[in-house]
């Protein structure tokens, strides 16, 4: 019997190389792929950073990684450009958001329309049968059925970010991971004597972009706009920020306000950024009554196995590895859905992800559009 053809994605770290290995072991078909996404040098990536013009692109010393791998493994590796996609589809909604003071989340839209969607779609062309990732997560199939769970690292699990993928994307693709942590998945790179990725550091930053200057990069296609940081309570101006864009709902470093004479110091954080007039609100206190709200609504509705129901009773992330939330869902419409919190949260910040999950069963979710207390609407 011919085996199942898997093309694995190999972004040149140490979680996809395991997944690869893994699936060889368990009698699988493997090739690997390594995606180049985004073209630093065309997109002025090292504009006021000589040194990095001095050593290996880090998407190179990826694929270099990637192909030692695969030596390794004994497997063959391909290599695909989608930048046009990744910026036609990941990277202009991500400058959109920002541009709109709103705090995008694009692993989200990587999972998406890169590698669910575009990977997918090549490697079936190619005649591969599945698709593989380094991702946390579980799939099991039910009565025909594909579903979509929590990972045995709750630490690592990555079903947040997959909340926008389909039915058809999910019955596609394996999760070698999903039944292992971390510390495993390190070791069994180690036993494989996989040097050129076992002690390699997880990949951080803006998906398919990696570790940049926040500021400096975004500056390369976002002026700077500077303007006050105000106080929302009293409506003082406390200092000057750089750009609304470049903060998020919660944040309390990089502000630069200092103490204030004849008050107690309790810190300053983020609670509201006025695009239209250019102001950063703040106010005092980690736990500041305008941190909170008690309800958002969602649009970009995505499910995964099964329609949401008006008024079910769900648990909700609003972050990656924050801690579940009980909710209570409204359908207003086939992309609309407002979310009733069981009591006031902190820190719901517009652009970011809803996903709701029945226990470890990820359903899917929505993108944030509206945030909300006592009826009003907060986030603007």
């Amino acid at each position: 019997m011919a085996k199942i053809k898997v093309l694995v994605g190999l972004s040149g770290g140490v979680d996809s190389a395991v997944a690869a290995y893994l699936l060889k072991k368990q009698g699988y078909d493997v090739t690997g792929c390594f995606m180049r996404n985004w073209d630093a040098l065309a997109n002025n990536d090292y504009l006021g950073n000589p040194t990095i013009n001095n050593e290996q692109c880090p998407q190179e010393k990826d694929w270099d990684d990637a192909c030692a791998v695969a030596k390794i493994l004994q497997i063959p590796i391909l290599r695909i450009d989608f930048i046009k996609e990744y910026w036609d589809e990941v990277f202009t909604y991500f400058l959109n958001e920002y541009q709109k003071a709103r705090t995008p989340n694009p692993d989200i839209f990587c999972n998406k329309y890169i590698k669910f969607d575009a990977f997918l779609k090549f490697a079936k062309s190619k005649g591969f049968n599945l698709i593989a990732m380094g991702h946390y997560a579980k799939r099991i199939d039910k009565d025909g059925v594909s579903y979509l769970l929590k990972s045995f690292d709750k630490n690592k699990d990555q079903t947040y970010f997959l909340s926008q993928i389909s039915q058809q994307q999910l019955s596609s693709c394996l999760f070698p991971l999903g039944d292992i942590d971390k510390t495993e998945v390190r070791k069994i790179a180690h036993l494989l004597d996989l040097s050129s990725v076992m002690d390699k550091k997880d990949s951080t930053g803006v998906c398919f972009i990696g570790e940049r200057n926040f500021k400096q990069f975004l500056q390369n296609y976002i002026p700077a706009q500077p303007g006050n940081i105000v106080d929302i309570k009293t409506n003082r101006v406390l200092g000057r920020h750089d750009g609304v864009m470049y903060y998020t709902i919660g944040q309390r470093k990089g502000l630069n306000i200092g103490g204030i004479h004849g008050e107690d110091a309790h810190g300053w954080f983020v609670v509201k950024k006025d695009a239209k007039h250019n102001i950063l609100y703040v106010a005092s206190g980690s736990e500041n009554e305008y941190l909170y709200s008690d309800s958002c609504l969602l649009k970009t509705i995505n499910y995964i196995t099964r329609p949401f129901v008006n008024d079910e009773y769900l648990m909700a992330k609003f972050r990656y590895r924050q801690k579940d939330l009980p909710v209570k869902i409204k359908v207003v419409d086939s992309d609309t859905i407002l979310v009733l919190f069981d009591k006031p949260y902190k820190a719901i910040t517009a652009g970011q992800a809803c996903v709701f999950y029945d226990k470890d069963i990820c359903l899917g979710g929505g993108l944030i559009e509206e945030v909300y207390f006592n009826g009003k609407r907060i986030d603007i």
